[in-house]
């Protein structure tokens, strides 16, 4: 005889859990989403190990954060609609208060020596743990020679070409659906994460038990209602401010740029960084090329999902280009708008979604799609590493071939001797002796103080 299920959990335990669940989410969405395994499964034992590599499925389908959606998800399964709003705002709150005051202290201080030296060093660190986080998905997701083309032809395609990340991820996904609906061997794919738990928790021993809750059924009348909610909850600002600043006024360029970056980001928070930095600093010109990294190296060493890096970048570009306001002022109200319509279409893809999530697990053209993205993924990284490389180890990056091409090349005479350097130790502390992220982060910073101290930084 099984043991019965524990009692279910008050709602005012759920909030101290999700707070603390919140307040331990380093390291990106690997450890986020083992800390609410090792807390939620084998801790707390709200759900079993199917139930929460059920849910974990589902979110890798959806663009965006999935560390946070799963916290939705399975704060939604365990309080309904409240329990899901409470998991995701307390998921993002510790993030988006730190990087808020950690962005004012860069607006104000990032000029000072010593505090540009932490974030040099700090660029070092980021550098190799963009190339770690591409070599851990590629070894996961290129699993035969047509994903490793399809990661290559990625590659070249923003590298070389300058296509648009969003056309890029709909392509793959377009490619992944079709090879597997054509039954091409290199697509028969399956979308589980099999290796996240092993054995571990059965459903009769858990606060859900083995059937599903009576609201987590399809129901579309109140699918219908919630989503109404939150469209005008995340498009509201920003017709609004389109309608009264103009469309070409900064506030309304981040609520439409992190709105379609919301729809279109798949992949994860390293994907989205190569799709900020193309638009971020590129196009709108909202900040310089290595600041993408000091912005990864706040979220790197925050609690919250890494995409709160989009938070800094909001803060600068309103920060630097609002006028009639205070810079600083501009900069929180810019972060707080950059958060709001990042993560709020994440609460409309699980209410929406949730209740229909046997169907959409079911089908195999749609984890094929999501192989393909992920295999394209690893090419957008690996030309994110490339881009902070070019800009982290030399001074001067230009622009090389015809004008159809967006290719940059270093002007090799410029190399940053004291940065290469430090690169190359905080490779052989990441690789060689497998230091954590966290310690890597301080160790980094640490070198850059201390190059700093000797005068060997201009």
């Amino acid at each position: 005889m099984s043991p019965a299920p524990p009692a279910p959990i008050p709602f005012s335990e759920a909030l101290r859990v999700w707070t603390r669940i919140a307040a331990l989410s380093f390291g990106g969405p690997a450890g986020q989403i083992a800390v609410m395994h090792r807390i939620l499964v084998q801790e707390k034992r709200w759900l079993g190990e199917q139930r929460f590599l059920h849910a974990l499925n589902y979110c890798m389908l959806l663009p965006g954060p999935e560390a946070q959606q799963l916290a939705i998800y399975i704060g939604w399964l365990m309080h309904r609609t409240a329990g899901g709003l409470a998991a995701g705002l307390l998921f993002v709150l510790p993030g988006f208060l730190a990087i808020t005051g950690l962005s004012i202290l860069y607006m104000t201080l990032g000029a000072l020596g010593p505090v540009a030296a932490i974030f040099f060093g700090l660029k070092a660190a980021v550098l190799v743990i963009v190339v770690q986080a591409m070599l851990r998905i590629g070894g996961r997701a290129l699993r035969n020679r047509t994903l490793m083309a399809l990661a290559a032809a990625a590659f070249l395609a923003i590298a070389v070409f300058g296509v648009a990340f969003p056309l890029i991820i709909l392509a793959a996904g377009l490619i992944g659906f079709l090879g597997a609906r054509m039954h091409l061997p290199a697509f028969a794919v399956s979308g589980g994460h099999s290796g996240l738990a092993d054995g571990g928790v059965s459903e009769g021993e858990t606060v859900l038990g083995e059937s599903s809750p009576a609201h987590t059924r399809p129901n579309l009348a109140w699918a219908l209602r919630t989503g109404a909610v939150i469209m005008v909850l995340w498009l509201a600002p920003v017709l609004t401010l389109g309608l009264s600043l103009g469309w070409d006024n900064v506030f309304t360029q981040i609520a439409v740029f992190f709105s379609k970056m919301a729809v279109v980001t798949f992949g994860g928070a390293y994907a989205v960084l190569a799709y900020v930095a193309q638009e971020a600093v590129q196009t709108y010109g909202w900040l310089r090329p290595g600041e993408m990294l000091d912005g990864l190296a706040l979220a790197e060493t925050t609690p919250g999902p890494l995409i709160m890096v989009t938070q800094f970048v909001g803060f600068l570009g309103a920060a630097r280009n609002a006028t009639g306001l205070d810079p600083l002022w501009a900069g929180v109200l810019g972060g707080i708008l950059t958060t709001w319509v990042t993560f709020t279409p994440c609460f409309l893809w699980i209410f929406l979604g949730a209740p229909f999530v046997e169907a959409l697990r079911s089908a195999r053209a749609l984890n094929a799609a999501l192989a393909a993205i992920t295999a394209a993924v690893v090419g957008v990284i690996l030309n994110l590493a490339l881009w902070f490389a070019l800009h982290v180890l030399f001074a001067q990056v230009q622009e090389a071939g015809p004008d159809w091409l967006a290719l940059s090349v270093p002007v090799l005479d410029s190399v940053d001797l004291a940065s290469l350097g430090l690169t190359l130790a905080a490779a052989i502390a990441a690789f060689g002796f497998r230091i954590g992220v966290v310690p890597l982060l301080l160790g980094c910073a640490a070198a850059g103080l201390g190059l700093h101290g000797a005068g060997l930084l201009v």
